[in-house]
């Protein structure tokens, strides 16, 4: 028998700390980009996995992280212009198994893309996938398409992506931007130029180039970001349309929904 979202059962925490259960097919709608955590990040000596906060730009908020690999999913997906909000923990799901047992799982993240459809990520490495996590992988998937959302299980980034990604988020931040700087690098950078040289056309890189790095992060201005690290002769163009998103999909060298 098919499952449907009536046959899945959900637990989260509402941004005022309440707690909510109930059926998936009844608390699907719920803004799960705006829920607290539903459980806590452990520290403790010893620990081999690195948690945190990532401060991100497309919600100006704190997204905690339980790894540097779900961190830097984080990071790929505060700098997709398709994704304007995320939580991580979002709910725990639970369900019954065929053989009767009671299962439940807690994915990564949620995430609201800017046509107000969901997607849900689960962060983990192909070698460290257990029969288990397959069996909870699959049913999370289910449960997703169920209600409409998308399921990824994400693996290890592209590595060149990745590096330049960590490099321009260091210029996220809204106070990088400068304006009357901003609109002389995107007439400079209108019919593409290499990037120190564009820089240069505009005032002294050491000023010039923060908000450049920012114009980048936001894709206002677009490279070449997969082939190789960002260096002074990358090629850089403004791009036709900043909303050229929806791509964290391919980000992934490992991605899989099940």
């Amino acid at each position: 028998m098919t499952a449907g979202a009536e046959d899945f059962w959900m637990g989260f925490t509402c941004p005022d700390g309440v707690e909510r259960h109930g059926p998936l097919s009844v608390l699907w709608s719920t803004p799960f980009e705006s829920v607290l955590p539903n459980r806590c990040f452990p520290v403790y000596r010893g620990q081999r996995n690195w948690t945190g906060w990532y401060w991100s730009a497309t919600c100006a908020g704190h997204i905690g992280y339980e790894s540097w690999l779900e961190r830097d999913h984080v990071m790929l997906l505060d700098f997709d212009p398709d994704v304007v909000g995320m939580a991580s923990q979002p709910f725990t799901l639970s369900w019954r198994s065929p053989d009767g047992v009671r299962m439940q799982h807690t994915p990564d993240y949620f995430v609201r893309r800017a046509d107000g459809t969901g997607l849900v990520v689960d962060v983990r490495p192909d070698h460290r996938i257990e029969p288990r996590d397959t069996v909870k992988f699959l049913a999370t998937a289910a449960a997703c398409a169920t209600v409409g959302w998308d399921f990824r299980r994400a693996g290890t980034p592209d590595a060149v992506l990745m590096a330049n990604v960590r490099w321009l988020a260091g210029y996220r931040h809204l106070r990088v931007h400068r304006p009357a700087v901003a609109a002389r690098l995107t007439e400079v950078f209108a019919s593409g130029a290499g990037l120190l040289a564009g820089a240069g056309q505009v005032g002294d890189p050491i000023a010039v180039l923060p908000v450049l790095f920012h114009l980048l992060w936001k894709q206002e201005l677009v490279a070449d970001l997969r082939s190789r690290p960002l260096a002074a002769d990358t090629h850089v163009r403004l791009t036709a349309d900043c909303r050229e998103g929806g791509w964290y999909a391919d980000a992934s060298a490992a991605s899989a929904s099940g």
